[in-house]
C-alpha cells in the first residue's frame, strides 16, 4: 500500500486517520493542506475516484467567504480548491487510485 494522507495538523479526524494507520503499523506519508495543498494531478485521481463535491466541505468558513454555492462549475471548483485549501473535507486518504474522504476505517480495512 502507497497511503498518503491530505489533512490539517488540527483536524479531529486526520489525527484518527492517522491513528489508525499507525496502530496497524501501515506506513503513510501525511501532507499538511496549508503548508503544500493536492497537486492538480493528485486533485484529478482523487476527483476520479470521488467527484469533485465531495472533496468541497460546505460548512467550511471559505466556502462561506467565496460564495461556493453560487459556483456551479466543475472547473471553477477546482480552481478554487486549488488555491484554497480550506475548502476541503478532511483526511483525503489516498491509496494508488483508491481514494476517500472523511473518516472511513472500513474502507480502509478493505485495502489491507
Amino acid at each position: 500500500m502507497n497511503i498518503q494522507i491530505f489533512g490539517i495538523n488540527k483536524c479531529f479526524n486526520t489525527k484518527k486517520a492517522e491513528r489508525y494507520f499507525k496502530e496497524r503499523r501501515i506506513n503513510y506519508q501525511f501532507i499538511d493542506l496549508y503548508e503544500k495543498s493536492l497537486s492538480k494531478g493528485e486533485l484529478q485521481s482523487v476527483k476520479a475516484a470521488l467527484g469533485i463535491n465531495a472533496l468541497i466541505n460546505s460548512a467550511s468558513k471559505e466556502y462561506t467567504r467565496l460564495n461556493l454555492d453560487r459556483i456551479l462549475s466543475a472547473d471553477m471548483r477546482e480552481e478554487l480548491l486549488l488555491k484554497n485549501p480550506g475548502l476541503y473535507k478532511t483526511p483525503i486518504v489516498r491509496n494508488g487510485k483508491q481514494a476517500t474522504v472523511g473518516y472511513e476505517p472500513e474502507v480502509w480495512n478493505s485495502w489491507e
